[in-house]
């Protein structure tokens, strides 16, 4: 596969199969909390105020926008890594294999959000349209992994479908999520922006600088009245994607402690020539996959059932991950393989491709975030359950599915 680190790429599928995992017992958690006798406690955790105060300066937060502003801030960051990386040196930057991944990804936006507003045409209803269109890798990736002998292409294509999903997302959250914009703010998150970006170009190495310039960033775009998570993505394209220099090779030694101080400095230098990017997207990764996720999880996915009546926005959002997220991928991959702008991965079919229609419509993460933005009191928790619901009922169906697909197609 050119340019992909297959090890990187299998540390990055296993990653995020086990989270989806752990991600799926938090929220398991946080629903039985909901509607259990220790209700108020976990809904008066998620109100206890939490701030930060340095002489004239002071933020405070509910514990519940602590997690959803800044935790979340650097699970976009690893979104914004995932992107550059994809798009310079993995899949994305390959035509014929971003091909249909992008197109079925725009699928896979477009007739969700049109399902959406097909039942809820007006406001303030209308505002949740963005819910259905999101993907979340990590549940996805964890139903695939179930499937008896998945083809890797068909990983690939998943993720990479997921990844563009993610861009679309943010997109969609910069441009209809955010409130009225302040200025000032606005100006000094550009100029940190700018000096992130002016470390990149003259050639910058050590990843705190960029980090370090990350705090700023993230309290500028929170005042701004931009999302504060979108610093994380606007980070992530300053971080340098270039190598430092060419890995000079193997250890030939034979005597045993020779060879282990040959070894650990051969470590070094691995650690050395891997780019910034890539480094700090190893590290991430496992903090988000295991920390931030199933954090957000707990805190978001709690929804008190009693006395809520089940409305045109919780049959939006399931029809649309449901039903408009596999119409939509498989009908857009046909297009596009019809119009030879991609091709299927290899020992995969368009029934894969449906299959992979419905783990797509496992939302989510994601799908809670942006309901968060759109929505409050009983209208976000319906919005919560049709996420919810939909995203279990479209992890079985995709699991089966593909595994149907596979199995005729070895037949």
């Amino acid at each position: 596969m050119p340019r992909v680190y297959p090890r990187l790429l299998e540390q990055f599928l296993q990653s995020e199969a086990k989270g989806g995992i752990l991600l799926f017992g938090a929220a398991i958690l946080a629903f039985l909390l909901a509607n259990s006798p220790w209700a108020a406690s976990y809904f008066g955790l998620r109100e206890v105020p939490v701030g930060l105060r340095a002489g004239s300066f002071a933020l405070e937060k509910p514990l519940l926008l602590w997690v959803n502003d800044l935790l979340m801030a650097f699970f976009f960051l690893l979104v914004g890594l995932e992107l550059k990386r994809e798009l310079l040196a993995g899949e994305l930057g390959e035509p014929r294999r971003a091909g249909l991944a992008v197109a079925a990804a725009l699928g896979g936006m477009l007739v969700p959000a049109l399902l959406y507003l097909l039942l809820n045409p007006s406001l303030p209803e209308a505002r949740g349209w963005g819910i259905p269109m999101a993907t979340d890798i990590a549940f996805a990736l964890g139903v695939l992994a179930l499937v008896p002998r998945a083809p890797l292409g068909l990983k690939l294509f998943l993720t990479a479908l997921a990844i563009v999903d993610d861009l679309g997302a943010v997109l969609v959250i910069a441009l209809f999520y955010t409130g009225g914009l302040e200025e000032p703010y606005l100006l000094l998150a550009g100029f940190t922006l700018a000096l992130a970006l002016l470390l990149n170009r003259l050639g910058v190495w050590y990843l705190w600088p960029f980090l370090l310039l990350g705090l700023p960033l993230w309290y500028f775009v929170l005042k701004s009245g931009l999302h504060a998570t979108l610093a994380g993505v606007l980070l992530a394209l300053a971080v340098p994607l270039r190598r430092a220099g060419r890995f000079a090779g193997a250890t030939r030694a034979e005597d045993p402690e020779e060879r282990e101080g040959e070894l650990e400095a051969l470590e070094e230098e691995v650690g050395e020539v891997q780019s910034p990017l890539h480094r700090l997207e190893h590290a991430l990764h496992p903090w988000v996959a295991y920390g931030v996720l199933p954090v957000f999880a707990f805190f978001n996915a709690g929804v008190d059932l009693g006395g809520l009546q089940v409305g045109s926005v919780a049959l939006g959002v399931a029809l649309g991950l449901l039903l408009g997220k596999p119409l939509g991928i498989l009908a857009f991959s046909w297009l596009a393989l019809r119009l030879g702008l991609g091709a299927l991965p290899e020992g995969t079919n368009l029934k894969s491709v449906l299959g992979v229609g419905f783990l797509a419509g496992i939302g989510f993460t994601m799908a809670l975030f942006i309901a968060g933005l759109a929505f409050s009191g009983e209208t976000l928790d319906q919005a919560k359950v049709g996420v919810l619901g939909a995203s279990l009922m479209a992890g079985v169906l995709g699991f089966l599915a593909v595994r149907a697909s596979l199995d005729r197609g070895r037949a």
